[in-house]
């Protein structure tokens, strides 16, 4: 019988992944771009991690962590979101002593038990971004705009931002009471979920997914968060919204927008494409840092959901011929040309082309079938004839333009007319001295 993967989660095939690389070659681009440098956490983590930084009352931690005892008996935890992590490790390395706020970005797995369905698995990847050390709203008009540039990078449209508030320490309580008092009368009707969030965290009833909930909610008149805001908060959302506006950012206020993660203060957000609901989000959470350990240091950061991303990057680029993934495909007419096909393969690689030939002897015809499948960009034939004066038929497969040139020209003309426009010519050698990129 065969073995199935585990529900949840996807195999991520050659084609499919190459779309998953340009997305995270992208994601690396534009963090450069703002100096953000990469950070790789653990897969999983001590239990009480999750349950002491993204918060006891939510959905993750109640019901969707894979937890496990190892043979020490030590409760583990496949992580179920990245900030705690980069957190804890921003703390353990003690990376707050340095002079400079610490600027970070990730991309991995992540990992939950929630109910599979399209771009949400139980393994599901994220990238994301952090930022430690500053409280300046500038900061957080900058991660907002990070991820908007990915996006629009990559050719996805129509995507906008949805803003709010979610206030802090100060100005929760006072939210806090005034939700129980309006909803404690009519509490015997929430979810249980719902119920359990009323004392502990009634903030969280915002984001319940049931409708009657949701409906209650109107009903009795509960304050939205940005109704409760002290002074500090009010001021510090408003200088954010300045700075969207100065830099050009889009956003749209969403007050009831209140994110499903405990640890967040003051700026949360949501990027959101219609017709896909979210696809990432972020916030401030200026008391995680000290609620992990280290020093009252302030953070802000978004996630995005790459199954999601990629999802809406498919269907919006429906129309666009699909890439060519293979420069160059070397078709042998004869046992001359099979002799010579792979000194020219390597002479191609050596420049940097992707570049292949057919390893099973096979008729001419066939073997332009193979380079169509491989969606080869350019073709080039070898036989006797071009054997006996040192040149190639190169083809172009899109224009059907062909041409007889010898190597050098050949591959030169595959590298001005590829679409990566590779530099060539050279190649690192294992001492580390440059070499030729030709073989002849």
């Amino acid at each position: 019988m065969l073995t199935q993967r585990p529900r949840g989660t996807s195999d991520i095939l050659p084609e499919a992944a190459y779309w998953w690389s340009e997305l995270e070659r992208t994601v690396r681009e534009v963090c450069r771009r703002y100096h953000y440098q990469e950070i790789r956490t653990p897969m999983f983590e001590h239990t009480e991690l999750f349950a002491r930084g993204v918060g006891e009352t939510t959905d993750i931690v109640e019901k969707e962590m894979y937890t496990f005892l190892d043979r020490a008996e030590r409760s583990l935890t496949l992580r179920p979101e990245g900030t705690a992590g980069v957190v804890r490790a921003y703390v353990e390395n003690k990376l707050f002593g340095q002079a400079d706020p610490v600027k970070v970005f990730y991309i991995g797995p992540m990992f939950r038990y929630e109910k599979p369905q399209k771009g949400r698995e139980r393994q599901f990847h994220q990238y994301g971004v952090e930022v430690f050390g500053v409280d300046s709203p500038l900061v957080d008009a900058e991660v907002i705009g990070l991820n908007l540039d990915i996006l629009s990078t990559l050719g996805i449209q129509d995507v906008h931002v949805e803003l709010n508030s979610v206030g802090c320490p100060v100005c929760r309580p006072l939210h806090k009471s005034e939700m129980i008092r309006r909803l404690t009368p009519v509490a015997n009707e929430l979810c249980s979920d719902c119920q359990s969030r009323l004392e502990r965290n009634p903030l969280r009833i915002f984001d319940c997914k049931n409708e009657h909930c949701q409906a209650l909610l109107a009903e009795v008149g509960a304050p939205t968060i940005v109704e409760s805001l002290c002074d500090d908060c009010s001021a510090h959302f408003a200088r954010v919204r300045a700075r969207l506006d100065e830099l050009g950012i889009p956003y749209e206020l969403n007050p009831r927008l209140v994110r499903g993660l405990d640890y967040y203060t003051r700026t949360a957000w949501e990027y959101v494409v219609p017709g896909y609901s979210s696809i990432g989000g972020g916030g401030r959470y200026n008391g995680l840092v000290e609620q992990v350990g280290g020093p009252d240091v302030p953070g802000i950061g978004f996630a995005a959901g790459m199954e999601r991303v990629l999802m809406v990057w498919e269907a919006q680029r429906q129309a666009d011929a699909p890439p060519r993934l293979l420069d160059l495909y070397v078709v042998a007419a004869d046992a001359c040309g099979r002799d010579l096909a792979p000194r020219l393969v390597q002479a191609a690689r050596r420049r940097g082309l992707a570049a292949d030939l057919d390893y099973l002897e096979r008729s001419v015809k066939a073997q332009f079938k193979a380079a169509d499948r491989l969606r080869a960009h350019f073709v080039a034939i070898l036989g006797a004839a071009e054997a006996a004066d040192g040149t190639v038929t190169l083809r172009d497969l899109d224009s059907g333009e062909q041409r007889v040139l010898d190597w050098s020209a050949a591959l030169s003309e595959v590298q001005s007319r590829t679409a990566d426009g590779r530099q060539a010519g050279t190649r690192p050698s294992l001492d580390g001295e440059e070499t030729g990129g030709d073989i002849q």
